[in-house]
């Protein structure tokens, strides 16, 4: 009874989303500090051009970088180094894949098997080529996710928390756990969608918390590996993420582009103990990978040595459950069930539990703010 309430739930409020999807405009956005209140991550955050605090000694200064929003921050201390528009609203394109991964990964089961659905297969363009009907491992599909950007393995990951509205639930309750409110994600893959969009910001959370996720780390680091579509057939996977191997100390990240959303990228590294993390959204074709280099070269050279703009937050912490009578445990899952039992906020928006409603609020949250106008996208 229990599940199939959750259920319930879970469907209506994945109906919630797509329909305020269609009512949200298509053209990016951006809050009024003065409309929301404080701005998450520092007041510094509230400025839509290059903000950066140069100390009165001599340092690097900022490369000049071709894109509408950027942040470079250090991923131990949360100091956000320098930044242009970090909470402006943007497409995403596939650095939402990101979001896709941090989210599932602690409500599925690596080792079941997915059967490929009809709308997993047909999404264009699908990347991988899953076939309806066949199955799939959950390890295999992050990997393909995070490696070649399969937008087919996302919907296939997403629809294997039950349903596709249900993924976009955990998905979406995942970004409001971490407070990464700039962040409404439509489609798992990234693709556009109206109402869809994030921040140079929320993609720096996104990728905070990726780094302390070991299984996210080996799916993101992977440089080749064989996908098994059918019995017959196999295709090779390639880490599209170039800064793997050309930039020492890469950790990776994830590229994105769709004509909407132009270039967009999430990249990480560590060199002598220092960890940073650098979002761009919105560049010229082709030029987000370089873009990455020159903001962590400079990032790396001033760590240390200029005033932050301002923080990456940590997650919201959960309201304590109420208490329950003690019952007997139910008997155990199948071992081949994609969905597992977890206890992070992902996965219990997934069982339909408290997610729901910190989803709830926050979707009334993010569309209360003022929009910005169409032309900045």
């Amino acid at each position: 009874m229990r599940t199939v309430l959750a259920n319930t739930v879970l469907a209506a409020v994945g109906a919630v989303l797509a329909a305020v999807a269609i009512a949200a405009p298509a053209a990016t956005a951006s809050p009024s500090p003065a409309a929301i209140g404080p701005v998450i991550g520092g007041a510094q955050l509230s400025g839509r051009g290059v903000l950066v605090n140069y100390p009165s000694g001599s340092v690097p200064r900022l490369p000049k970088i071709k894109a509408s929003a950027w942040v470079i921050a250090d991923a131990g201390t949360g100091q956000v180094l320098a930044a242009k528009d970090p909470h402006g609203w943007f497409r995403p394109a596939s650095t939402l894949k990101v979001l896709t991964a941090i989210s599932l990964i602690p409500a599925l089961n690596p080792n079941a098997m997915v059967v490929a659905s009809k709308q997993a297969t047909t999404v264009s363009p699908n990347i991988v080529g899953l076939l309806a009907g066949h199955s799939y491992k959950v390890s295999d599909l992050f990997t393909a996710l995070l490696t070649i950007s399969a937008n087919d393995a996302a919907m296939a990951l997403a629809q294997a928390t039950g349903s596709l509205s249900q993924g976009m639930t955990v998905i979406n309750a995942e970004a409001r756990h971490l407070q990464a409110d700039d962040t409404v994600a439509i489609t798992p893959n990234g693709l556009d969608a109206p109402g869809q969009h994030t921040s140079a910001y929320d993609l720096a959370l996104f990728a905070r918390q990726g780094l302390n996720m070991p299984a996210f780390l080996t799916y993101d680091q992977t440089t080749s590996a064989q996908f098994k579509i059918s019995k017959k057939k196999s295709v090779g996977l390639w880490n599209q993420n170039s800064l793997l191997a050309t930039y020492p100390g890469a950790l990776g990240g994830k590229i994105g582009w769709t004509s909407a959303a132009g270039a967009t990228y999430v990249g990480m590294a560590r060199r002598h103990g220092v960890t940073l993390i650098v979002t761009l959204l919105h560049c010229p074709a082709l030029t987000e990978i370089n873009a990455g280099k020159s903001l962590l070269n400079w990032g790396f050279a001033v760590d240390g040595k200029v005033r932050p703009v301002g923080t990456l937050v940590g997650p919201r912490q959960p309201a304590a459950p109420a208490p329950t009578p003690s019952r007997p445990a139910a008997a155990g899952q199948p071992a081949d069930r994609a969905q597992s039992v977890g206890s992070s906020p992902s996965a219990l928006a997934a069982a339909g539990f408290s997610g729901v409603a910190l989803l709830a609020a926050g979707i009334g949250f993010a569309y209360s703010r003022r929009q910005r106008s169409a032309a900045r996208r």
